[in-house]
């Protein structure tokens, strides 16, 4: 106890007296006495033992509202005494000594930098300097000048930048001199002004006096050496002049032998030291060159490869990695064009824009090798890389918000005349529809309240909440309201320029289904060995069906009777190339290449038993009932392609059902991308390895599949197939090239091929080298996904996430800056992923996510049509237009009967709210499609709460709006090459028609005061994981600027956040902090903001769901397959 009270009494005291002493201080300076130099000395002597022996005295100094940092500087600025400033300078550097760089910064706020510099030049004039003042000097400004972005700037203005390099020229064996001078000259060199005025007067030179072999002497003088030395490198003057003078290969013999002689890495430092300046010097072109004349890629690569086996010297490797990377001399790609291999003459030629630059270019002229200066160097060092989510609310770039509140305002602009909006009005056949006709259930009409539909509770369904029609109503749903009593009026008011007609004519062929044509008889999608065995190809031929379709997939029985759709080969087996095809030959389509082999010889008893006798069948109960081979091929027929498909792919014909385990998101392996990165090195540096041979190549039309049975076989010519050439590198690699969009020369990530010809037990390498995106979810655990064939044939069909060593980076591919909006010196990135094989001779498919062909929605729309039940569900499948190839764009109308043709049940029928929902504007987006199938299949089941969704809103959807792009294996644009999801503020009817009349019915709801409640477009993000929405609000919008939302005087119903919240709380993968409603400039003719903006709905909203899985919630740590992909999420 005594000794607690004697420490806090000494405590008090030593704070007293540092106040005193301070008071003491201040009053010297402001008395300006002859004779009180000795005072200020001795004041100055006793705060600077204080401040030694206490960390007290050096916190209260720089304590907020101490004046006893303005004190001491002061009297540094006032004195003379020699003594007095070396005590000043000796109190400075011990209270910056400690406590982080918020005490430097204390200094700088309060003028200590000009102070100092000032000071130094005052010194600088001494003959000789004082060195004990220099020392010291230069020691508080190396510590200070990092906290103070502007001090390359003031010491030029003050005219000192060459007081420390003189210093250093005249003292280069005064170590204890020269090391604080050199910590100086590398601050002032961070500013490039400073850098060249200081390389022109020798600085350059000078620390290639410094620096030098290995020595064990001054090791850190030689190290703060370096990295000036890397600073001034920075400068393109400055590495010019070190290229000049032969330095590059100095640095480079420096760094061998520093490298040989420090075999116990004490010096690794040094080391990285010699490395910061070979990448600062390569930043330009020259120095590359020299880096390549002077061997430095083999010389790099071997000293690397030595100390991979020592995990502390991972930073040298990824160093050197960075490099050589940067040093790989740029290549274009191996391409005759980066254009499109396929050509879409359009009908009209925008008048500017990236599309009609394409046009006009000159041949030969798209794509031209760049080596640029314009590096970007801004590539990770570390291993293990931290997820960048760059559109999180908190990494919005101010400059892309809007901040003008009139253009943030919603404001209804129909921007079309009534008179032309009625042609809208065939596609809203149930605001008119009386129902007189048809036979339903007489009831007595209850007391019609207009708004007891919407005041009830609407139960959201959940993925967990698939019942059957006999399943108890479930508990757990979430109840949305509409509490706004004016929405209530608008949707009860009858149309404007709508007339209730006393008999309509209009009958949807829904429902002139009859009931006993879904009675569905089961199927497989899996194939028998004798089969295959007949096999090469399959051709569909039109057969006796009577329009009768049929289960899940495709029976496949040996006797071939009438009502079954028979498979009977084309071609003689033998005398049919393996990834060949041919167009259309009446109405037969033909499949790709079957298992030559059928099924491996180690499970042939098994498959004999399985697939024995003349009328064997193969079956699977849990693939999807709206999956049906035959009348997906049915479809395929009336699908227009440019390149004119004739080939059905496996996974598409049969279908495919989830895989029956969980896929875990992939734990990348330590070093797989440096891994991977030194083997590209090791192209340039043995190149006689390289065996470089096209294998596949759409751009040819004369090329042929190479025979050699230990060359893999590659296609993608059929509907949404993604790969435009194939080069074999080495004997188990090969770089794959995908096409860019039709009337584009980029957006290249979506990919579906088909491979063949592999064999088990080997690593084969694919290397896709014409990525566009900097960076990807391939670096956080996501996987290609595989189809085959061969596990096909065994009862599993099923997309599996396959691949070791993925990894996603930039490669030496130089993008073309008319390809990369005019920049220059960007690269190109590669995703590579190794595969072995569990099947011989197997066929299989790789696609970036699951693939959903157009032909597969058509598919699943006649089924979904020819399957529902009339007198519960109505549903109109309607032709919304044609696009551009003259493909239909589908409009799909969902909603509950009528209770009874009564004309209070039809009124009710009449006005209940517009749900919009609308997919798959981004082909390559997938995954969006998913969502949308769920969507249906869950608004068309016999669920309690479908039917409660149903008999409360009128679901208006456009499950694709880009068939064309999605049809000709685009990944973002339409035939136009545009990206149709920023051309909803001004749609051009020619080349946007499925936007054009998207917009359209929008904009004839708000013309008949009849918002929809919800607009919702569905799409698949490549860089985030989880499902979330994007919204609109202005006040969140202003939240992230710099007005102040609340000055704006803004009244906003938060009613757009009710429907993430209630998707937070029901759907397990969807996320509600990923959500944002910021509107960004950007996005201004995005759907989201154009129908909140112009067509007045207030939630409107963007649904992301992931390409990969989920870190949050149920699925946290796993993939998301298909079966959780097609949980209903609205």
């Amino acid at each position: 106890m005594n000794k607690a009270k004697a420490s806090s009494e000494k405590s008090v005291s030593a704070s007293s007296r540092t106040i005193s002493l301070l008071s003491q201080l201040e009053k010297i300076n402001s008395d300006s006495v002859l004779g009180e130099s000795d005072s200020a000395r001795h004041v100055t002597s006793r705060i600077l033992h204080l401040v030694q022996s206490q960390e007290k005295t050096r916190k209260e100094m720089t304590s907020k509202g101490s004046t006893g940092i303005e004190i001491i500087l002061s009297t540094l600025e006032n004195t003379r005494d020699p003594q007095t400033i070396l005590n000043i300078l000796n109190i400075l550097i011990e209270i910056v000594s400690v406590g982080g760089g918020r005490r430097a910064s204390v200094l700088v706020t309060k003028g200590g930098t000009q102070i100092l510099l000032q000071l130094l030049l005052t010194a600088s004039k001494d003959s000789p300097p004082n060195e004990e003042l220099m020392v010291l000097l230069h020691t508080l400004l190396a510590k200070v000048g990092p906290k103070d972005k502007k001090i390359g700037v003031k010491a030029r203005i003050n005219g000192v930048l060459n007081i420390s390099l003189n210093l250093v020229k005249h003292n280069l064996q005064n170590h204890r001199l020269v090391l604080p001078c050199l910590q100086v000259l590398r601050v002032y060199s961070t500013n490039s002004v400073n850098a060249v005025s200081l390389g022109k007067n020798g600085v350059v030179e000078l620390m290639f006096k410094i620096i030098g072999p290995f020595s064990k002497r001054n090791t850190s003088l030689m190290k703060v050496a370096l990295d000036t030395l890397a600073a001034l490198l920075k400068s393109k003057t400055n590495a010019r002049r070190a290229v000049d003078r032969g330095y590059v290969q100095a640095l480079i013999t420096i760094y061998v032998d520093w490298h040989r002689h420090d075999s116990r890495h004490r010096y690794m430092l040094i080391r990285k030291g010699v490395l910061q300046c070979i990448k600062s010097v390569t930043n330009i072109k020259l120095g590359r060159k020299a880096f390549i004349d002077a061997n430095g890629m083999k010389i790099l690569y071997n000293t690397s490869q030595e100390c991979l086996a020592v995990r502390t010297l991972d930073p040298l490797v990824n160093t050197s990695s960075l490099i050589m990377r940067k040093c790989f001399p740029k290549n274009r790609l191996p391409l005759p064009t980066i254009k499109s291999a396929f050509h879409f003459q359009l009908p009209v030629i925008p008048a500017s824009g990236p599309v009609a630059q394409l046009y006009n270019l000159p041949p030969d002229v798209d794509d031209v090798v760049d080596e640029s200066d314009d590096n970007d160097d801004a590539e990770t060092e570390s291993e293990i890389e931290t997820e960048i989510d760059d559109d999180k609310d908190q990494h919005f770039k101010n400059d892309d918000i809007e901040t003008d509140i009139n253009k943030l305002k919603p404001r209804q602009e129909l921007g079309r005349s009534i008179e032309e909006l009625k042609m809208y009005e065939q596609f809203f056949p149930e605001l008119s529809e009386n129902f007189q006709e048809w036979d339903l259930v007489s009831k007595e009409p209850k007391p019609f309240v207009p708004d007891a539909n919407l005041s009830g509770p609407i139960v959201v369904p959940t993925a967990s909440e698939e019942h059957s029609a006999e399943a108890k109503p479930s508990t757990k749903g979430i109840a949305l309201k509409e509490c706004s009593p004016l929405l209530t009026e608008e949707y009860n008011r009858r149309p404007v320029f709508l007339e209730l007609p006393k008999k309509d004519n209009m009958k949807s062929s829904s429902l002139h289904q009859q009931n006993d044509q879904r009675n569905m008889l089961p199927s497989c999608q899996c194939l028998s060995q004798e089969i295959v065995k007949g096999l090469d190809r399959i051709s569909l031929q039109n057969s006796a069906k009577n329009d009768q379709y049929y289960g899940t997939g495709c029976v496949v029985e040996k006797e071939s009777k009438a009502g079954i759709t028979t498979l009977a080969s084309s071609k003689p087996f033998e005398h049919v190339s393996p990834c060949g095809g041919s167009l259309f030959e009446g109405s037969s389509v033909q499949l790709g290449k079957l298992c030559c082999t059928g099924v491996d010889s180690e499970e042939e008893e098994d498959s004999r038993s399985s697939s024995s006798g003349e009328h064997a069948t193969l079956q699977i109960s849990d693939v999807s009932p709206v999956h049906d081979c035959d009348l997906y091929l049915e479809m395929v027929k009336n699908t227009k392609s440019i390149p004119e498909y004739s080939e059905v792919a496996y996974p598409d014909y049969f279908g495919h059902i989830p895989p029956p385990f969980k896929e875990p998101i992939l734990e990348r392996r330590y070093g797989v991308q440096r891994t991977k990165i030194c083997q590209d090195i090791e192209r340039l540096i043995y190149q006689n390895d390289i065996i470089d041979r096209v294998v596949y190549d759409l751009d040819n039309s004369s090329f042929s599949v190479p025979e050699e049975a230990d060359v893999l076989k590659f296609n993608s010519k059929f509907e949404s197939g993604n790969l435009r050439k194939v080069i074999q590198i080495r004997k188990n690699e090969y770089d794959l090239i995908l096409n860019s969009d039709i009337n584009s020369n980029h957006y290249h990530q979506w990919f579906y091929f088909e491979v063949s010809g592999m064999k088990t037990g080997i690593g084969y390498r694919f290397n896709i080298i014409n990525c566009e995106k900097s960076n990807s979810q391939f670096n956080y655990g996501m996987q290609p996904l595989m189809y085959s064939v061969q596990e096909a044939l065994r009862c599993r069909p099923c997309w599996t996430r396959v691949g070791t060593d993925i990894c996603y980076y930039k490669n030496h591919f130089s993008r073309s800056s008319i390809a990369a909006g005019g920049q220059k010196g960007k690269s190109y990135y590669t995703i590579t992923f190794t595969v072995t094989f569990q099947h011989k001779e197997d066929v299989c498919y790789f696609a970036y996510h699951y693939p959903y062909t157009y032909s597969t929605l058509k598919m699943h729309l006649r089924k979904l049509e020819s399957m529902h039940n009339p007198q519960q569900i109505y549903f109109r499948h309607d032709v919304l237009c044609k696009t551009l190839a003259g493909n239909s764009c589908p409009l799909v109308t969902i909603t509950a009967m009528p209770e009874s043709n009564y004309y209070e049940h039809i009124y009710q029928f009449r006005n209940r709210p517009y749900i919009f929902l609308s997919a798959r504007v981004h082909p390559g987006e997938t995954n969006a499609s998913w969502v949308m199938k769920g969507t249906l299949e869950y608004l068309m089941s016999n669920s309690p709460n479908a039917q409660s969704l149903r008999e409360s809103y009128i679901f208006k959807i456009i499950p694709m709006l880009n068939p064309d792009g999605v049809i000709n294996g685009n990944h973002r644009c339409s035939l136009s090459g545009e990206d149709l999801n920023r051309q909803w503020q001004n749609p051009n009817p020619d080349l946007h028609p499925t936007i054009y009349h998207a917009k359209g019915l929008l904009q004839y709801l708000a013309a008949i005061k009849r918002l929809p409640l919800v607009y919702c477009d569905y799409h698949g993000h490549s860089r985030k994981k989880n499902v979330f929405m994007y919204g609109c609000s202005i006040k969140e919008t202003m939240w992230h600027t710099s007005v102040n939302a609340a000055s704006c005087d803004l009244m906003e119903d938060p009613a757009y956040r009710a429907l993430p919240k209630i998707l937070s709380h029901t759907a397990p993968a969807f996320c509600m902090g990923s959500c944002s409603f910021v509107v960004e400039k950007s996005k201004e003719s995005t759907a989201r903001v154009v129908v909140w903006r112009e067509i007045g709905v207030q939630r409107s909203y963007t649904m992301e769901s992931t390409l990969c899985g989920c870190d949050q919630g149920k699925y946290k740590g796993l993939c998301l397959p298909v079966i959780s992909i097609v949980e209903p999420q609205l």
